[in-house]
């Protein structure tokens, strides 16, 4: 039956119908089937040097494409998962955690040659590491066995510039952590505090690390509440928390043979039992990463390659679970850029306005201020500010410095909070020094320095040493600026000493004589930034000679009044005086002596020691001269020694002028515990060095040759030697060496 116009319209019409019915029904089905893709949080755990496995963590997940919506983490994990959260790449991580000197970050002090130059001299005059603080309550160790300035640092530089002050809740990846309050016990959510913050108090490890005041509590690394903070994800809203556990295991019995081990045991059961307690809240689709780091303790700092690796590995053996979470390439890459979207401000120049130094109670903040070289005015960026504010740390008595950065359209101020040490203004270091050829040259001494500092607003400050033993010293001097931060000086000191010495007549020893002085000194100076000092001054110096071997009963004792003037100059760039391996020294003296007799020419004399000091890989050396030259007598230098003509007898070379030079070549071949000590080297040295009358010619030939093969230890006490020396035609000796240098 043919269709009618009217007919044709109404089919047509119910076909559009169908149509859209089909097309919505086909929609509504679609919206059924895309899912919200679920949140993943990514937990990590405290574990000090363990927590590096957090980075093969990373490396595997960005592999496989798996996305981190949020980021909890502790103690280390705070550490590596703050700096991904503000937008490192895995691969800037893995550089950083490489190219880090973890041994300074772990030492107790900056690097020797970041300390200001007065700190350097004190290694010189006693090279120990052993110091206490002296206090109301008593003589007691410092906080913490490593110092806050290489930690800092490093921190510093692990976080993407321009992040530094940055809230954590502003970070493109949410990001949180925890700490423990030292006085109450109580977790602490951090929240809003500035990154930089917020990851040194994480880091703050008990013992190791000093605590650091936040929020006005008084801080220390949260693993001892909270060392897996799984519930924090939960709380944050993660469907799926993928929690890394990098957590010490507690030690077996055999391992718990000293109280340290015993102490650590007793830190290590507290974390333990929040770790599993935390374990018992993951739920049937959260995934728990439990890398093999079995011979690795949380202060192996140098085996990162290794503990990255194990993070890798124990990720890809949850491959079969992680795959669902995966998300396409471009879906992953979006992500990725938004994680790595965080504004950053260019580091631009611009004039400093103000300079304010707060949180001191001795140390007269225009010091501080003068020592950063900040001024008004100054065309400066952010990281020319972080610099010179962390020179302040080479004082040695401030445990933390914080810079705030307060910039306007067209100018910046800062703000610098020193929190003074309390164990640094009152310290004692005592040392010991032993020095043996195993034949009938043994010398010991028991030696302490003690130093008190900010004894006024222009930053005085008196050492006092003393020795006994072998060398008997007792001395104090008061270091006076002229000015608060001046760089200008005067050092009046007085000093007793006593020694005996064996004397040497053509290489022959001919009798053993016993020397006192008596020495008030008043000098004036100048300090060379923190690289060198410039000073000149006089002595009035009462000297008493007696022999003592042989012992005969009419032999008198010989006393003598000296009026010396002297000019010293002086730089030392060194990075150890045990076994330097980078920088100079050089100690250039003039002295003059008045005349003691009518007639008779006043006395000079003048000296001169250089080093420099350098280092490919393992190897490390150093290339050494002196000379010394007197008008009449002897040089104020005598030769023999250890690496001082090694196989000679101690100071038994001397004459109108004496010169030496040496190279000293060692290679690394491990090491002993941070808190112990430093590098084991062995190495080899050659020397040339030789005394010459005021009428001899220098030739060659009379410059007598040695050598001599050592190990090296560098300990808290100081350098420790063995060795064995030999001069050529004199005969060899070995030699065990502590304390004093080179």
């Amino acid at each position: 039956m043919p269709l009618t116009r009217r007919s044709s319209i109404i089919l047509f019409f119910v076909a559009i119908t169908a149509s859209f019915a089909a097309l919505a029904e086909g929609i509504a089905d679609a919206k059924v089937e895309v899912k919200p893709r679920p949140k993943i949080a990514l937990v990590l755990s405290g574990g000090g040097a363990r927590g590096f496995a957090h980075i093969g963590v990373l490396r595997v997940l960005k592999e496989m494409h798996i996305p981190v919506d949020m980021v909890v983490g502790t103690s280390m994990g705070a550490v590596v998962g703050g700096a991904y959260a503000a937008g490192r790449s895995v691969e800037e991580l893995e550089q950083l955690v490489k190219d880090t000197s973890w041994d300074s970050v772990l030492a107790d002090r900056p690097a020797r040659d970041k300390l200001d130059f007065r700190r350097r001299e004190e290694d010189v005059l006693l090279p120990s590491r052993i110091e206490f603080a002296i206090t109301k309550p008593g003589i007691s160790l410092p906080p913490s066995a490593a110092g806050n300035a290489a930690l800092e640092q490093a921190l510093k530089h692990l976080l993407p510039s321009g992040t530094r002050n940055d809230p954590i809740d502003q970070l493109p990846l949410p990001f949180r952590s925890v700490v423990s309050d030292l006085v109450t016990g109580e977790l602490i959510e951090l929240t809003n505090t500035p990154l930089f913050q917020t990851l040194r108090a994480s880091l703050a490890v008990p013992g190791v690390f000093a605590p650091v005041h936040i929020n006005q509590h008084l801080v220390v690394d949260g693993g001892l509440v909270r060392n897996l903070p799984i519930d924090m994800a939960h709380k944050m809203g993660a469907d799926i928390v993928i929690a890394v556990n990098v957590g010490t295991p507690l030690a077996e019995e055999r391992q718990l043979g000293s109280a340290i081990s015993v102490a650590q045991q007793m830190l290590q059961i507290l974390t333990e039992q929040n770790v599993q307690r935390s374990l018992n809240e993951l739920r049937p689709q959260d995934i728990l990463i439990a890398p093999d780091l079995a011979g690795i303790s949380f202060l192996d700092f140098n085996e990162h390659d290794k503990t990255m690796l194990a993070g890798q590995v124990a990720t890809r053996l949850s491959a079969s679970r992680l795959k669902a979470l995966a998300v396409s390439e471009e879906t992953y890459a979006a992500l990725e850029q938004n994680r790595f979207a965080a504004f950053i401000a260019p580091d631009i120049a611009l004039p400093l306005a103000r300079i304010e130094v707060k949180g001191t109670r001795y140390i007269n903040p225009a010091g501080l201020i003068a020592q950063t070289g900040l001024q008004p005015g100054q065309i400066i960026t952010e990281e020319q500010i972080e610099q010179a504010s962390s020179k302040l740390y080479g004082r040695g008595d401030l445990d933390h410095v914080e810079t705030e950065i307060h910039d306007t359209i067209d100018q910046r101020s800062v703000t610098i909070t020193a929190n003074e040490a309390s164990w640094s203004r009152n310290r004692l270091r005592i040392g010991l020094e032993l020095a043996s050829d195993f034949s009938d040259n043994n010398s010991f001494s028991l030696g302490a320095m003690h130093v008190a500092a900010s004894l006024n607003p222009w930053g005085g400050e008196l050492r006092s040493t003393a020795k006994i033993g072998s060398q008997r010293q007792l001395g104090t001097q008061l270091f006076q600026p002229l000015g608060p931060g001046s760089e200008y000086y005067i050092a009046p000191s007085l000093q007793y000493g006593a020694n005996s010495q064996d004397i040497f007549e053509q290489g022959r020893k001919t009798l053993r004589a016993g020397f006192k002085f008596t020495t008030a000194t008043l000098a004036a100076g100048k300090q060379l930034s923190n690289w060198g000092d410039l000073r000149i001054g006089v002595n009035r110096q009462l000297n008493q000679a007696n022999v003592e071997l042989p012992d005969t009963p009419d032999q008198a004792s010989l006393k003598a009044f000296d009026t010396t003037q002297f000019f010293n100059f002086r730089i030392d760039t060194l990075d150890s005086l045990g076994f330097p391996t980078r920088g100079q020294f050089l100690d250039a003296g003039w002295q003059r002596s008045s005349a003691k007799e009518n007639g008779q020419r006043s006395l000079a004399q003048s000296s001169i020691i250089a080093m420099s000091a350098f280092q490919t890989g393992d190897w490390a050396g150093h290339i050494y001269g002196e000379w010394a030259k007197s008008q009449r007598g002897s040089a104020p230098l005598s030769l023999g020694g250890f690496l001082r003509l090694s196989g000679t007898p101690a100071n038994s070379l001397s004459n109108n002028t004496v010169a030496l030079g040496r190279m000293v070549l060692a290679r690394r071949v491990g090491s002993v515990p941070t808190a112990l000590g430093g590098a084991i080297r062995l190495g080899f040295s050659a020397e040339l060095g030789g005394g010459f009358g005021a009428d001899d010619v220098v030739k060659f030939s009379n410059l007598k040759q040695s050598a001599s093969a050592f190990v090296s230890l560098d300990t808290r006490f100081g350098p420790l030697y063995f060795g064995s020396g030999t001069t050529r035609g004199s005969g060899s000796t070995l030699y065990l060496f502590l304390g004093p240098i080179w």
